[in-house]
């Protein structure tokens, strides 16, 4: 690895970080990470998104292991679709906002799942593209992912709004007097 060092009289200052594969990995692959690495983590968590973006570009495999999938009952849509399917929906609208560079997006992606086939007879879960649609982020003013958003006559429920990872025990709290409410913003 070329590195070059320079000696202060505080402390040591690496000119050029040092640039760490990608890579799943058993043993921790830098020094650096040895303390953070266990047997069952990928040592890709510790790059920035755009990193992991610029490389799943080059690479099927990376490019697959990163992307957020929708399962049964989850239609992904976009910004054009966003009117017809969640505004002019007759049923209450879950809407997440995910992105693939996104870890806790696809940490809670089987609790999403779970929502969309025990709620299908009262609730329609959509997924949007975070980076694909910006237009609707500006408009929802989304600032963190994984973000939930439920709809109701075309509106915002009031306090629908949640941010971050969640459990299925804690989505099912948060949804449940969501759809027993009648208000909307």
């Amino acid at each position: 690895m070329d590195t070059h060092t320079i000696v202060s009289t505080s402390s040591i200052i690496l000119s050029k970080p040092p640039v760490l594969p990608i890579r799943s990995s058993s043993q921790a692959c830098h020094p650096y990470l040895s303390s953070f690495a266990s047997s069952s983590k990928t040592l890709s968590l510790f790059f920035s998104p755009s990193r992991l973006a610029s490389a799943s570009r080059f690479s099927p495999v990376l490019r697959k292991k990163l992307s957020v999938t929708c399962g049964a009952g989850i239609q992904e849509i976009d910004q054009t679709q966003f009117p017809e399917l969640v505004l002019k929906s007759d049923r209450p609208v879950l809407v997440e906002f995910v992105a693939n560079w996104c870890g806790p997006c696809r940490l809670i992606s089987p609790a999403i799942e779970w929502v969309a086939q025990e709620y299908k007879d009262r609730l329609t879960v959509v997924k949007i593209d975070h980076d694909a649609n910006p237009k609707l982020i500006e408009d929802y003013k989304v600032y963190g992912l994984p973000a939930l958003i439920l709809f109701k006559n075309g509106k915002e429920v009031p306090e629908s709004r949640r941010e971050g990872a969640i459990t299925k025990v804690k989505l099912k709290e948060y949804l449940d007097p969501l759809l027993e409410s009648t208000s909307v913003v």
